[in-house]
């Protein structure tokens, strides 16, 4: 028998699945929730979490998030430049460069990076939507903005080789961008850099 109750045991593995959660973190995290939040305060993270997981789904357009199963807000926005495509690995990347100013047209989510070690090949991520957006029609470039990392460039290496034939523009965020950094985590004027450095491929 633990020591802990049950719902205090699963919340904190709950919170140990999220991305630079470890298991202390989690436990702390937990703990928290447990001793120090109002009950009001607990039913209204629980009321989010339950929001969120019946309400927000993927973009059916670029795979960023959106509400109701509707077109996310940046593909809403009239003002986009359409025959732009920015290339992203997660929906977090999409803020980091909307941050910058610098960047006006639509985007594409893959969803993960290229990764054989962790089981991500090339039917896990969103390639072959992207491959016919570009096949309908209208898009001039494809901006790769890929994480600088192994997994980063393994899968821009992969849609290049995808996009081939295509006609369009591909191109690859330049330098600015540390090696093997993650793009959501660049400062903004970092981000703008490497956009306006942005090098064919």
């Amino acid at each position: 028998m633990g020591l802990l109750p049950s719902p205090v045991e699963r919340l904190t593995e709950e919170f140990a699945r999220f991305p630079g959660i470890g298991p202390k973190t989690a436990q702390r995290l937990a703990f928290h929730a447990a001793s120090r939040l109002p009950a009001a305060q607990l039913q209204q993270l629980a009321a989010a979490i339950s929001a969120t997981a019946s309400n927000v789904s993927p973009c059916p357009n670029c795979f960023f998030l959106s509400e109701g199963g509707a077109e996310c807000a940046i593909c809403r926005q009239g003002n986009r430049d359409l025959g732009l495509i920015c290339v992203v690995e997660e929906a977090g990347d999409v803020l980091a460069i909307e941050r910058t100013g610098e960047f006006r047209g639509l985007y594409h989510v893959l969803g993960a990076a290229l990764s054989p070690l962790d089981g991500v090949g090339p039917n896990d991520i969103h390639a072959q939507e992207l491959l016919t957006r570009v096949r309908a029609g209208g898009v001039a470039e494809v901006i790769l903005a890929t994480d600088s990392d192994l997994e980063g460039e393994a899968t821009a290496s992969y849609l290049v080789r995808r996009l081939e034939g295509t006609g369009v523009r591909v191109t690859r965020l330049a330098h600015g961008l540390p090696v093997g950094g993650e793009l959501a985590y660049a400062d903004e004027r970092t981000v703008a850099r490497a956009f306006s450095g942005r090098r064919d491929l």
